[in-house]
């Protein structure tokens, strides 16, 4: 019995996108998924509408791998608006109290320091957390309100820019889980005023690097400017990150061609050097091929916990 046929290419990496405002970040995975004419693709980190900025979309075999993007850290440059508290913490929502301004800076920089360090937030109704299946913001905009425990989270690095007038303008670099919005909704009623986000800016997730972001104008200039086909999909590629970029920070463990081929059957193997636990980046040879990840067992052996799959050219 023949295999089915595979809708679209076999193109494996990651894509750091540079959001657009207003667009949903799934309706710019499945654009990039077009443009790429990807079999498989996905998203790590979900950014709202109003937000811009990085985005990685996993393309292929990469998308197996994305789940460690979604521990990593993140860094925003958010504005907010001083005064008006909305029904979303958000410019997006309908404002529903407006109240002055009568803070000082000392008491500015008093509220900013309790955000810094380990807290605990309690997530807003318009986030995608789940409850008996359904995420917070169906309950939300049906006007039901359901309890949310306080979570931990880690405000590594809380930095003032600037207050002029009613804008407040930070740069946050925060844990996984981290709403800003909370941030913002949270500060205003610490300041008696009341804030929403009115601007919202992903600068960094996890160690990628922001001078690899590309937008969506610019894929698609590449693809008008290249009339041969095949030209324009090597220099889509040439943009793309390595499959293993989601989880180069677990340390790598490099196997022996002969002692890989049973790795990618599944069997857990011996390597020498290896951590005494925990996950870990598999490698084949001498070219450090990636081909998947591992977590070391109780005998010590490196067991496969997601492969790579090789496709036939």
């Amino acid at each position: 019995m023949s295999r089915p046929r595979r809708r679209g290419r076999d193109v494996h990496g990651v894509l750091l996108l540079d959001k657009p405002q207003g667009a949903s970040s799934n309706d710019v995975l499945q654009k990039v998924k077009r443009l790429y004419n990807a079999n498989k693709a996905g998203h790590t980190g979900a950014l709202d509408p109003l937000a811009t900025g990085m985005l990685p979309v996993c393309l292929g075999e990469a998308t197996k791998f994305s789940r460690y993007l979604l521990d990593s850290d993140k860094r925003y440059r958010v504005i907010a608006r001083l005064g008006q508290r909305t029904d979303t913490s958000d410019a997006d929502g309908s404002v529903v109290q407006e109240r002055p301004l009568t803070f000082t800076q000392a008491d500015l920089d008093r509220a900013l320091e309790s955000f810094r360090g380990d807290t605990l937030q309690v997530p807003s109704m318009f986030s995608a957390l789940k409850h008996q299946g359904r995420p917070l913001y169906e309950y939300a905009r049906q006007g039901i309100e359901v309890p949310r425990e306080a979570r931990p989270i880690t405000v590594y690095e809380l930095q003032f820019i600037r207050w002029q007038d009613n804008e407040l303008e930070l740069e946050i670099h925060c844990s996984k889980g981290t709403y800003i919005r909370t941030i913002i909704d949270d500060l205003g009623e610490k300041l008696g005023c009341g804030a929403h986000v009115i601007m919202l800016r992903r600068l960094q997730v996890a160690r990628y690097p922001t001078g690899k972001m590309v937008t969506l104008e610019q894929l698609n200039t590449l693809l008008q400017n290249e009339p041969d086909e095949e030209a324009a999909r090597q220099q889509l590629d040439a943009l793309l990150l390595p499959m293993d970029s989601p989880a180069s920070a677990f340390p790598e463990v490099n196997l022996l061609p002969v002692v890989a081929v049973y790795f990618k059957q599944g069997q857990p193997v011996q390597a020498a050097g290896v951590p005494s636990e925990g996950l870990v980046r598999v490698t084949e040879g001498d070219e450090r091929k990636f081909i998947g990840m591992a977590e070391i067992d109780a005998d010590g052996r490196v067991a496969p916990r997601r492969l790579v799959v090789e496709y036939p050219v």
